[in-house]
């Protein structure tokens, strides 16, 4: 079915996928031992989902018995500009790049449904799509489809786009004949493991999340370990430090897709402005986003965290007036960032 597959991929490209592969959905050997390893020793945290659809996640053929193929796709989300210069502003909040925009799953959940519906409809067999909503092990499907590599820092590296691709898949019930699988080039580099403000890669290939910034503000729901908050910077939701510098991203051309852009009012914000938002305004800022999954108590735990390490005394009065907040997560980073800021003031 070579032509069926060229007529996909040109589809694809022309829905506005970037990158599409083709791979069985049988999972290459090592997959479901990594996953097993990884759960093992605890390192997915408190992310109990992981451990609940072990099953599932480390074989998609649990999920779908069916399915024989997956079309993985990429869409680039290329910064223009440098994602790490923001650490630098001390009084304002870093947003991972990937949330400063329109809700990746929105966008690319929409494409996948057209280009599912497409691929019935014209070559037929039963088709479902993914986009991180399943247990589906994203980044190895698409190494296995030849989209790139996982990197040292665990995640997909592309030749083409570096560091910076959202993915999403079609199974399909076809047998289509799979692309040959993307080859490891980092070689001897290893600048994500040494960038990582928290030391979350206790070897190559190989993350804690306990340690990573982007689970501790994001997913975990109970206060940051106070020996990780100083380097969790003024980042408030994720960090791109492991993916910013990785020598391919030299070849990505920014981002083309006006979704993808960064919205007004997140590329930056105010970290009193964050600090202050009750519930409402926080679902007005982040509506359609990625980062309003987060919930406005961590996101205004986070920008707490950040006050603290700011050591802009002119900040404590935000920090004062979330003492009686009613989550305690926010009352023990408001504390906090008022001891770190005496100390600062010493």
């Amino acid at each position: 079915m070579g032509a069926a597959k060229q007529a996909i991929r040109d589809e694809a490209h022309a829905l506005g996928f970037d990158a599409v592969g083709f791979a069985p959905v049988a999972p290459g050997p090592q997959e479901k031992r990594h996953l097993e390893a990884f759960l093992a020793g605890g390192l997915h945290g408190d992310m109990a989902w992981m451990a609940a659809n072990a099953e599932r996640r480390g074989d998609p053929r649990v999920l779908w018995p069916e399915a024989r193929t997956v079309v993985a796709v990429g869409a680039n989300y290329t910064p223009a500009d440098d994602p790490l210069a923001a650490l630098g502003r001390h009084d304002r909040g870093v947003v991972s790049v990937y949330a400063r925009g329109r809700d990746y799953h929105y966008v690319l959940k929409k494409r996948l449904k057209r280009l599912a519906g497409w691929l019935q409809a014209t070559w037929g067999g039963d088709v479902k799509v993914f986009v991180d909503t399943a247990p589906v092990m994203e980044k190895p499907a698409a190494e296995r489809a030849g989209l790139g590599w996982q990197g040292k820092h665990t995640n997909l590296v592309s030749r083409t786009f570096g560091s910076w691709l959202f993915l999403g898949e079609v199974f399909t019930t076809l047998d289509l004949a799979p692309d040959a699988p993307a080859a490891d080039l980092c070689g001897r580099c290893r600048r994500c493991l040494d960038a990582c403000p928290t030391d979350a890669f206790p070897a190559p290939y190989r993350i804690d999340a306990r340690l990573c910034i982007s689970y501790l503000t994001i997913e975990h729901k109970g206060p940051i370990p106070e020996a990780l908050r100083p380097a969790v910077g003024n980042r408030v939701f994720g960090c791109d430090d492991c993916l910013a510098v990785c020598p391919w991203n030299k070849f990505a051309p920014p981002a083309t897709e006006p979704a993808f852009a960064a919205r007004d009012g997140l590329d930056g914000p105010s970290l009193a402005d964050l600090a202050s938002l009750d519930d409402a305004a926080f679902r007005a800022l982040f509506s359609g986003t990625a980062a309003k999954r987060t919930g406005r108590d961590r996101m205004v735990r986070n920008a707490l965290v950040a006050i603290g390490n700011s050591g802009d005394a002119g900040l404590a009065p935000v920090a004062r007036a979330r003492l009686d907040d009613p989550s305690p997560v926010v009352r023990d980073a408001a504390a906090w960032a008022l001891r770190r800021l005496a100390v600062a003031a010493d």
